[in-house]
């Protein structure tokens, strides 16, 4: 009886995942293998592996990389010290509350900050380097996509901070071990898991941007979801942008591999 009745709870579960899951899946595999005129090939393929596409995947690895470091450099010891504050859960709430706020919202106010007449322009001068371009640049692309994914980054780290449990982080203290050493051989391996469940959440994401890369870039930055956008929505070529969505895919599915917890 009871197992009638958790395959009976399977039900809706299995059609969800079906439906916009694997359907969804199937059907931008299926038009991978259509061309222009509408029929089968293989060509889109091959046109990935050409030296243009190759480059621009190089460029959203090396881009997604950046913003994951940069995150987890500012997470990590942003999440240990919410964990040693007397108010943690009010200043996890302030870091959390961004994530509230629409994307794109977030992306024109950088514009505004980041413009000639912004308030970033306007400290420069009071320290008088003067006006710099810094919109449509990478450094404005890294910034403001790091800026995003912080919290992405550091809930992950500050739960196995939270779980760890203190009385090894004591052992090592008693038995000579310094704070680096502590940190290296006990805290860093309690917590690694949260590392990369934070990784997961920052890097997939981070490979394929396209609203911040036309925004805060200005189209300078060119990654594997601004030429999916570029495919479907200007030069109407859905099969190569499905293609590039397929191998978007793929490598999305090798990182949870790579960083999916191991007992």
């Amino acid at each position: 009886m009871k197992n009638r009745a958790k395959t009976l709870y399977l039900i809706p579960y299995s059609l969800w995942i079906a439906l916009f899951v694997i359907f969804p899946i199937l059907l931008v595999v299926y038009y991978s293998f259509i061309g222009l005129d509408g029929g089968f090939t293989l060509e889109n393929y091959a046109k990935f592996f050409t030296p243009v596409y190759l480059r621009m995947t190089l460029s959203s690895f090396w881009y997604a990389f950046i913003v994951t470091a940069l995150a987890l450099l500012i997470a990590y010891p942003t999440a240990f010290l919410l964990t040693k504050t007397k108010h943690k859960q009010l200043w996890l709430l302030l870091i959390i509350l961004p994530t509230w706020i629409n994307l794109l919202l977030k992306a024109y106010a950088f514009i505004g900050i980041f413009g000639t007449y912004g308030a970033a322009n306007a400290f420069l001068e009071v320290l008088g380097i003067g006006t710099k371009q810094i919109l449509f640049t990478d450094f404005s692309f890294i910034f403001v996509a790091t800026y995003i994914f912080i919290p992405f980054m550091l809930l992950p780290i500050y739960n196995s901070l939270e779980e760890m449990n203190q009385s090894y982080v004591d052992a090592a203290r008693d038995l000579g071990a310094s704070k680096w050493v502590t940190f290296r051989r006990v805290v860093l391996p309690l917590t690694i898991d949260g590392v990369k469940s934070g990784a997961q959440a920052v890097f997939i994401p981070a490979l394929s941007l396209f609203m911040i890369t036309r925004l805060i870039a200005g189209n300078r930055v060119i990654t594997l979801g601004t030429a999916i956008e570029q495919h479907f929505l200007v030069t109407q070529d859905w099969g190569m942008g499905a293609t590039i969505a397929v191998f978007l895919i793929i490598a999305m599915v090798l990182i949870m591999i790579l960083t999916g917890r191991r007992k």
